[in-house]
């Protein structure tokens, strides 16, 4: 099965859905992850764009994923885009990688891009301009989903959990990769806080750690 992971930004492709592509390329999945934007020059000035790519990809080498691809568009800056813009890179993608399952992120998060970057996906893979997508999952992202909702953006509530017991280890070293991006516990973005996290959601279906997600379209 061909799976398309879209994220905004670096460390976006593992927080919220690490662990389920992790199963994925145990399954013998091939798994492409999208990171639209860059990740370092609001952040960080720009001195360390290299550095955040390198990252990334020693992350997702962690996870098994070795398909990752960079468009570099504007951090905090797709709303200055054209949305057509932004479809036509993702369009690209989706013409070549011929997916059968979409992820991205819920329109639920506080992050201005996350929400512009789902509306864009949404419209690439409307079901008569990308024939091949039959599924789309959408991910929550630590210290972005539960600090959207009442009163601006309705509260992320999934439908659909996977159990990633089998790869949280993994999903937890992949993260630590981001050396920039590790904060200390009770931070969201805190190793404990993403394994305390997916321990929650694994006690919400009965087992030791799941990743949950909002369901757009599946089609069997």
């Amino acid at each position: 099965m061909n799976v398309l992971n879209i994220a905004a930004h670096p460390d976006d492709e593992l927080l919220g859905q690490g662990g389920t592509m992790a199963r994925h390329v145990r399954a013998g999945d091939r798994v492409t992850s999208v990171i639209v934007c860059e990740g370092s020059s609001v952040r960080y000035g720009g001195e360390s764009a290299g550095e955040i790519e390198a990252d990334s990809r020693k992350a997702n080498g962690v996870l098994g994923v070795t398909d990752l691809r960079f468009l570099h568009l504007p951090e905090q800056g797709l709303e200055d885009l054209r949305l057509i813009e932004i479809n036509r890179s993702i369009e690209a993608i989706l013409r070549e990688v011929q997916p059968e399952v979409v992820y991205t992120h819920a329109a639920t998060d506080i992050n201005r891009d996350h929400r512009i970057l789902l509306e864009a996906v949404l419209v690439a893979t409307r079901p008569y301009a990308a024939l091949s997508v039959r599924e789309i999952w959408l991910f929550e992202t630590s210290s972005s989903t539960e600090w959207g909702g009442s009163p601006l953006l309705p509260a992320f509530q999934p439908h659909l959990f996977v159990d990633i017991a089998g790869t949280l280890d993994r999903k937890v070293q992949a993260f630590e990769c981001y050396r920039r991006e590790v904060r200390p516990w009770p931070h969201p973005r805190s190793p404990q806080a993403i394994r305390a996290r997916s321990q929650y959601w694994g006690s919400v279906i009965g087992v030791e750690a799941a990743e949950p997600f909002q369901v757009v379209r599946m089609r069997r």
